[in-house]
């Protein structure tokens, strides 16, 4: 690497890579001039998407050129205007304020947010050895405002949150999706050729439930408009007609799972009529949903933000899984399987089961995102003092804006890492700029492919910008600078890796064994050894060798049955090989249909279906939801996916061809009804803030509710070179409080919201 592909005379070279806008990482090849990406097509050769992409990865070059790379450490000075500082006294200065820290208050004071934004994922794992010198326990992310109380269910139900389920979509007669907008947001391989093939089909079902009609919605064979906010009634409602019809796998729940009749006995309370009428949904169209369901031969479900952003997500979550279960679509072809993972998601475990003010669970070893101002805001003791923030922009990204730019304000020293100038990087102490991910080895990280899993290794396909480092360089310099790195140690591993990978291999087993404190460092240990016999522009990729290890540990006869010979340490070479040889990724595992069973975590082998606390809510459902605001008469989706959005590393406005500023969606008659036309003027205002969008009429949307997309409301300089902000920031207008009961996720797709006629100048 970097891989090229054939190309015609006189034509530049295709180099394989891949999107980084979702989490599918689609494989891709790029065409690139003068430091520009010039073209951009599907890769045939990649494992998993086989040429399939969407329109949005044509504009990568508004990511890998903005006006706003960083090209030199910046340090704030008194007056918060920032200076160029050269790299080591960046490294020197942010080492010894760390140390400062971490002496005064204990390493537990530094907050680590990030490991790795999409597709940029290796740096977390370099990340964790920092943390690890400094003591740094606390970390989160934004899988922490989005995916913690789904994996916190499945802990309870299959015995660990690391067993994450995926749908099989390939073969379900029934495919369901629950506030999730594949069309835009994708979520598995090829989504729109999947959905397409779903809704030709005579014999199958496409099942829709979400508030607005998505994409997605227009393939259904049923969509259930449901009101926003209301999924814990429809998915209560579903549950009780399958009780009431007898339409449950009673085999399966006999011999499968256990804790059944606790969770029948709620549900026989249900009545399906008033449900019914509190989500919007007929009843005699979720009775049909349901026998739909109930009969056939195979179902598949996948839920996204718009439940887990919105009131009862935990729950949510639950009842979804609830309907699958109960009707024994599980570990069979076409129905939800538990795949393998080359890492697991989150911060890890093994660490603080809560946080330390207010004692927010950490799930899958994040805090709750909602929860960090008040880790700050506070004359607590335990508080957080400072804060190391990659690959992401917390500050933009989360709820309530204003209060996270006062808990930043308030820390004794930030420091970011990243490719450009952030809303975050506005309150740091010190901003160190990163190699872009088009300029250093990456990978693919949300592997959640069942029967046959993948991953890719994707090389650099530019040279890194001047004066940038990329991650693994960097936390190796602070490591070093802090005094974790055993120099001694590097040498021996540098000569083992010089020798062969097997000699290596024996190695590092070998000094981990004598040395176990070396395990805290074990990444940038591959970094500075087994990386520097690597390709040039390959070194990050060392640490893939361990999770190669990881992988023939956890997954021996999966791997072997892709093909991979040899069991232990040589089964993992076999794999780290095959990674970085294969520039369109590999197939690391292939599993028959019913190895879910062999991976849950219960002693017993089975689905423990009864989880208390969910049951006395869904007993009492009115108490955890949303208070009612008069003076918000709307439901405002704060972040809506559109065509003209993604995530917000496209900062450059000028990739979206429409709906430049964001519109905010309404539908005609509330249009109407405000005074409101197309491109008019609106005031959105939430008990948080006030702001001002262009209006866009649109009949996807129902009465009482509005959408905004995501990935606006960033500063970009114009082309006079002045900074100014494009469009509107949700989450100026979202608020901490407004956040669910149990995982603390927020409720962005239901924010109480007036809405208001702009007078005209």
């Amino acid at each position: 690497m970097p891989a090229t592909h054939a190309t015609k005379p006189g034509e530049a070279p295709w180099k394989k890579s891949a999107c980084i806008l979702c989490s599918l990482n689609c494989g891709l090849e790029i065409q690139v001039q003068d430091g520009h990406i010039t073209k951009i097509r599907g890769d045939r050769d990649h494992v998993a998407s086989r040429g399939y992409t969407c329109e949005k990865p044509r504009a990568l070059d508004h990511y890998q050129n903005p006006k706003t790379r960083l090209t030199s450490p910046l340090r704030r000075r008194a007056d918060g205007s920032f200076e160029e500082i050269d790299w080591n006294t960046a490294i020197l200065e942010i080492a010894a304020r760390f140390s400062e820290v971490r002496e005064a208050h204990g390493g537990q004071a530094i907050l680590y947010y990030g490991g790795g934004g999409q597709g940029n994922h290796l740096c977390g794992g370099y990340a964790r050895a920092t943390r690890s010198v400094l003591g740094s326990t606390f970390t989160s992310n934004a899988l922490a405002q989005e995916k913690t109380g789904e994996a916190w269910v499945d802990g309870q139900l299959y015995g660990k949150t690391r067993c994450h389920t995926t749908p099989d979509f390939e073969h379900a007669e029934v495919a369901i999706l629950l506030g999730k907008n594949p069309w835009q947001s994708h979520g598995f391989p090829r989504a729109r050729t999947v959905l397409k093939a779903i809704s030709k089909d005579p014999e199958r079902s496409l099942i829709v439930i979400d508030p607005r009609r998505t994409e997605s919605a227009d393939l259904a064979d049923t969509f259930l408009q449901i009101k926003p906010g209301k999924d814990v009634y429809l998915l209560s409602a579903i549950l009780a007609v399958l009780l009431e019809e007898d339409l449950f796998d009673r085999y399966f729940i006999a011999t499968r799972t256990r804790g059944a009749d606790q969770v029948l006995d709620a549900l026989q309370h249900i009545e399906v009529s008033d449900y019914a009428e509190r989500c919007g949904i007929a009843e005699d169209q979720i009775r049909q949903v349901a026998r739909r369901i109930g009969t056939a031969r195979s179902v598949a479900i996948l839920e996204d933000l718009g439940v887990q952003m919105a009131p009862h997500s935990t729950l949510n979550s639950y009842l979804e899984k609830l309907i699958y279960l109960l009707t024994g679509n599980f570990g069979s072809q076409g129905t939800m399987n538990l795949h393998t993972m080359v890492a697991p998601l989150g911060g890890g475990s093994g660490g603080p089961e809560k946080s330390p003010v207010t004692g927010a669970p950490v799930i899958q070893g994040l805090i709750p995102c909602n929860s960090i101002p008040e880790e700050i805001l506070t004359d607590h003791g335990d508080r957080f003092r400072a804060a190391l923030v990659e690959s992401a922009n917390p500050v933009h990204s989360l709820a309530d804006s204003q209060q996270m730019r006062d808990a930043f304000k308030a820390l004794d020293l930030v420091v970011v890492i990243d490719v450009v100038m952030t809303e975050t990087g506005r309150y740091a102490d010190y901003i160190l700029p990163a190699s872009s991910q088009f300029e250093k080895a990456e990978a693919t990280f949300f592997n959640f492919e069942f029967p046959e899993n993948f991953f890719q290794v994707r090389g650099p396909i530019f040279e890194p910008l001047p004066n940038t480092l990329s991650e693994a360089e960097i936390h190796s310099r602070l490591i070093r600078e802090l005094g974790g790195l055993d120099e001694d140690l590097v040498q021996k591993l540098r000569a083992a890796a010089e020798e062969s990978l097997d000699a290596f291999t024996q190695a590092f087993f070998g000094a981990l064994a004598s040395q176990p404190e070396a395990g805290a460092v074990s990444a940038i240990l591959l970094y500075e050894t087994l990386g520097k016999t690597l390709d040039d522009g390959m070194e990050c990729a060392a640490a893939i060798w361990g999770l190669m290890q990881n992988v023939a540990r956890s997954f021996p006869d999966s791997a072997n049955r892709a093909g991979f010979e040899g069991s232990g340490p040589a089964l993992g070479n076999a794999l780290f090989e095959a990674a970085l040889g294969s520039e369109s990724g590999i197939i690391f595992s292939v599993d028959p249909w019913d190895e879910s069973w062999q991976r849950l975590a219960h002693q017993d082998g089975r689905i423990d279906l009864a989880i208390d606390s969910l049951l006395d809510e869904l007993r009492n459902v009115e108490a955890n939801g949303p208070a009612d605001h008069a003076e918000f008469p709307f439901v405002l989706a704060a972040g809506e996916r559109r065509t003209s959005t993604a995530n917000t590393i496209f900062r450059d406005p000028e990739w979206r061809h429409k709906d430049a500023e964001g519109a905010l969606r309404i539908c005609p008659e509330d249009a109407a009804q405000l005074g409101l036309s197309n491109g008019s003027l609106a005031r959105v205002t939430t008990r948080r803030s006030s702001v001002e969008a262009p209006v866009e009429i649109s009949e996807t949307l129902q009465r009482g509710h509005v959408t905004l997309p995501n990935g606006l409301g960033l500063a970009y300089p114009d082309e006079s070179g002045k900074e100014r902000v494009y469009g509107v920031a949700p989450n100026e207008l979202t608020s901490l409080e407004d956040r669910d009961w149990l995982a603390g996720t927020p409720w962005h797709k239901y924010v109480p919201a007036r809405v208001e006629a702009v007078p005209s100048a």
